[in-house]
Order: C-alpha cells, then structure tokens, then sequence
C-alpha cells in the first residue's frame, strides 16, 4: 500500500469523493476532513477548540450537508476544556455562530459519564443549529 502525506487544504481523489483536509486546532497535530460526494459534503473536525481558520473554509463549502463537530467536556470543564484545547458547549454555540451556510450538526466525542448532561447544556446554549448526538455506526448518504 502507498501512503502519501496531504497537507492541510490540500485535496485528494477517491473514486467519486474527494477529500480535504481542513485545519484543526488542538495540543497535538490534527485535522478536520470534507468528504465531498459532488451532490454533497460532509465536515468531521476532529479533535479541536475554537478554531478561526476553520469558519471560513466552511463557509466556502456550498453543498455541505453535516458538520461533525466535537464536544467533549459540560460548561462545568470549560477551563480544562481550555487547557486540552476541547470544547464545552458554551464554546460551541460561539463557533456555530461563524457557521454560514445550512448544515445538519452532529456532536462528537462526548464523554460517555456524561453525554445527557452535555447534551442538555448543548441543546440550551446551541438550539438554533439544532445539534444532534452523533450514534456509534451511523451512517451519512451524501
């Protein structure tokens, strides 16, 4: 198998999709990914907090369909949400407000102690982008 490394806004062929790299911002490397299917596109962010290199790249994405986006500490942690370059809820209803275009947004990486807690909080400081729980083997046709 051959490996070949794709710097950040780079794209690459598969098949029909392309997939984009996208910028991440946490205390190791990361990335997020758009998967692009033509018809639409899907945004996982990976691990990261706030990110202003991250909206505008979004925002340029006409067909994005669902934005993937981690939130992994209740507004309890919001300093070592911080500290561990994560984000709590209150800290997302901030990033979601520099999100432009319409997308379907789906929660990641919850701490499994204490999903219905942030989820709550999500859903009370983040309402308007009617944020779901991303389900273990769910599946996205786009």
């Amino acid at each position: 198998m051959q490996y070949r490394t794709i710097a950040l806004g780079q794209s690459v062929r598969l098949g029909e999709r392309t997939i984009t790299v996208l910028p991440a911002e946490h205390t190791v490397p990361a990335v997020g990914y758009q998967l692009d299917s033509g018809a639409a596109s899907l945004v996982f962010t990976g691990d990261t907090t706030v990110n202003a290199a991250f909206w505008p790249v979004i925002n340029r994405i006409a067909n994005l369909r669902y934005l993937l986006i981690e939130t992994a500490f209740p507004n309890s942690e919001r300093r070592l949400a911080e500290i561990s370059k994560h984000l709590c809820p209150s800290m997302l209803a901030e990033e979601l407000n520099r999100l432009r275009v319409d997308a379907q947004v789906y929660i990641s990486h919850l701490k499994p102690s204490q999903i219905e807690l942030t989820m709550a909080e999500i859903e009370a400081c983040a309402a308007d982008f009617a944020p779901r729980r991303l389900h273990h083997n769910q599946v996205f046709d786009f």
